[in-house]
């Protein structure tokens, strides 16, 4: 019988502090005693989970913006860079690097047994030796500080040499970016090249040859095209 009670003693006592402890609990969040605060609670944790809900819809919309940001630059970004490869391929941009200088020069004095054209450089030797330094793996090429173009014209005139449409005289002066021991060696093979030294020797015409470490090439000039039009894809 004494057992019983002190049975019933201990289960009231365990249900008297685990009521406390509820009680305790619930002041701890603002909610005993309060009638007020319990009825926000709910709408309360609502608008918060509503505000929440906005906040990441916001950082999804931003996020996609920013991507689509990020794209549109890179898009730009590549865009800008086909255009600067364009203008270096079509000789557009000023550069400069190492290379080497050839310098081409009529005979001082000219004899009267053998042809006078032996003493002078024709527009030949000078297209020829733009072909061979070209094939030699030149990555730009000046004449005269005239920069080598695809529509670049070499011919003679009388006497003078156009060149990019502008008259040049004697000495004529090459410059050519790229590897200079590739380019000095490419010349040693050229018919072109052998002639002109022939004609050093027998005639007194000037060519020379020299590595530069660093050459600087102007800008070629952008053609006017009147005729000529692009074709349209798919046509």
């Amino acid at each position: 019988m004494v057992w019983f009670k002190e049975k019933r003693y201990l289960i009231a006592l365990a249900a008297l502090m685990v009521g406390f402890l509820f009680i305790m609990l619930l002041k701890a969040h603002g909610l005993a005693g309060n009638p007020s605060a319990q009825e926000g609670t709910l709408p309360s944790l609502i608008q918060t989970e509503q505000e929440n809900q906005q906040l990441a819809a916001d950082n999804d919309k931003l996020r996609q913006e920013l991507d689509k940001y990020a794209q549109g630059e890179s898009a730009s970004a590549l865009a800008k860079q086909q255009l600067r490869d364009a203008e270096m391929d079509a000789g557009l941009v000023a550069v400069h690097g190492p290379g080497i200088r050839i310098t081409l020069d009529d005979a001082k004095a000219r004899g009267t047994q053998t042809s006078p054209e032996n003493y002078v450089i024709h527009e030949a030797y000078i297209r020829m030796l733009v072909n061979i330094l070209w094939n030699g793996g030149a990555e730009a090429i000046a004449v005269n500080g005239q920069r080598i173009m695809s529509t670049t014209e070499v011919f003679c005139s009388g006497a003078y040499i156009q060149i990019g449409g502008t008259r040049q005289v004697p000495p004529y002066v090459i410059e050519a970016i790229g590897d200079a021991h590739n380019l000095q060696s490419v010349l040693q093979f050229a018919y072109t090249w052998d002639r002109l030294g022939d004609f050093q020797q027998q005639y007194g015409i000037t060519r020379k040859i020299e590595a530069v470490k660093d050459l600087h090439l102007p800008a070629g000039s952008l053609a006017k095209f009147q005729y000529a039009q692009p074709v349209k894809e798919g046509s």
